[in-house]
């Protein structure tokens, strides 16, 4: 394999990555929509606590697969993982097709969380790999357009079909394809990258950690700065995931358009990182995180002010520009802050935290909805979303811009 490292000398590889992440991105988005009306339909349920319980068991085990894909990546291969996680994938629709039980939505979202940590965090450090210390930012918000736009194409698809067909089955047959396309072209055409780690480590001097979870979670400002904005990144995308379809349904929109406005916010997140990871190489990583967090804080302040659906559909999008604000951007300043030999653990050491933001935010916004309302879930969400803004601006040195 040539090692030169680069995002031209490897667009070939890094090109069957985004598609592969784009099939990783859209098994989250066969779910986005349908979910909480699945569960009232087919299973009566009517408590928010436990209609959220699914995203809880989703971000739970995501959270563990992805510390311990980037503990094991160096050991397994990159590519061993992401099959593995593929081969995971392939019972969920069948198993939300069929379920019985609300148990068996909850397990097929255990093995959905399991599957996702494994893909989608092999591609991220597949790309870091190739690209090296150039282009980061680029390379991320590349990786995270192709997922988090098919999670937004197919949450409408979904929601489209089910308004034509019903919540189930006919949504789900989407995800059996692309878990199947998923695995076919990680198999036949991914190739292994930690020839790379070993180049880029002979010039590297970022110095080693001693201990890459604490100094990650805890001790050094900015991967910590970094880990907790992520945690409240996806606690309050588990909110929107969850509570915002109800607040939806509660103002009497159909399918269709619960569908669009659901999908406005992970389209504009993904479509936004085009822009904002290639921003992350050039212009000041703090300042971006920062307005990032403040402008998600905001939007999702203004949801219980409106009923008016191109109102919601602006919302949505301002939602999604600051996630995209940020989401590249967090990876690329977690990789230019750790020795290449490190990173991938950094890096599933944050992605373990910052997916445990979805246990956190259904079970906070859940229980709260179910003793004080909706709204003031949502209130409850927003003042967390801008504390941690303020988190970035008084603890996170500047990064310098390489």
């Amino acid at each position: 394999m040539d090692t030169r490292l680069g995002l031209k000398e490897n667009w070939k590889q890094f090109s069957i990555l985004v598609i592969v992440n784009a099939f990783v991105g859209g098994m989250v988005g066969m779910e986005r929509t349908i979910i909480p009306q699945f569960a009232e339909v087919e299973f009566g349920l009517a408590s928010k606590t436990a209609i959220l319980s699914f995203i809880s068991a989703f971000g739970l085990t995501k959270a563990a697969s992805n510390y311990y894909t980037g503990r094991l990546s160096n050991y397994f291969g990159r590519k061993n993982l992401l099959i593995f996680g593929w081969l995971v994938a392939l019972p969920v629709p069948f198993l939300l097709i069929h379920a019985p039980s609300w148990g068996w939505v909850i397990f097929a979202n255990v093995l959905l969380g399991i599957s996702q940590g494994l893909t989608w965090s092999s591609t991220v450090v597949m790309k870091i790999d190739l690209v090296g210390e150039k282009n980061r930012g680029l390379a991320m918000g590349l990786n995270e357009f192709a997922g988090y736009f098919a999670v937004g194409i197919v949450a409408f698809l979904t929601g489209w079909v089910a308004e034509q067909y019903g919540v189930t089955p006919h949504p789900f047959y989407i995800g059996i394809g692309i878990s199947v396309l998923g695995l076919l072209v990680s198999w036949i055409w991914v190739k292994d990258t930690r020839v790379f780690v070993k180049k880029e480590s002979f010039t590297d001097q970022t110095s080693s950690m001693k201990n890459i979870f604490v100094e990650t979670t805890f001790k050094n400002k900015t991967l910590s700065s970094v880990t907790q904005a992520g945690l409240i990144n996806n606690l309050n995308d588990g909110m929107i995931w969850g509570l915002l379809p109800m607040v939806l349904i509660s103002l009497k929109f159909d399918n269709e358009h619960i569908g669009i406005i659901t999908a406005i916010y992970p389209t504009v997140w993904g479509v936004g990182q085009l822009f904002t990871g290639k921003m992350s190489d050039h212009l000041s990583k703090k300042g971006m995180l920062f307005w990032g967090m403040l402008l998600q804080g905001i939007a999702i302040l203004a949801i219980p002010f409106t009923d008016d659906f191109q109102l919601l559909s602006l919302i949505s999008g301002i939602l999604g520009l600051g996630t995209a604000l940020v989401y590249p951007t967090f990876l690329a300043t977690i990789a230019q802050s750790t020795s290449p030999t490190q990173r991938a653990e950094s890096i599933g050491t944050f992605r373990l935290w910052r997916d445990l933001g979805y246990v956190f935010g259904a079970v906070i916004s859940g229980i709260t909805a179910d003793l004080f309302g909706i709204e003031w879930a949502i209130f409850l969400i927003a003042a967390i979303t801008i504390f941690s803004a303020g988190v970035i601006q008084v603890r996170m040195p500047k990064i310098k811009v390489l």
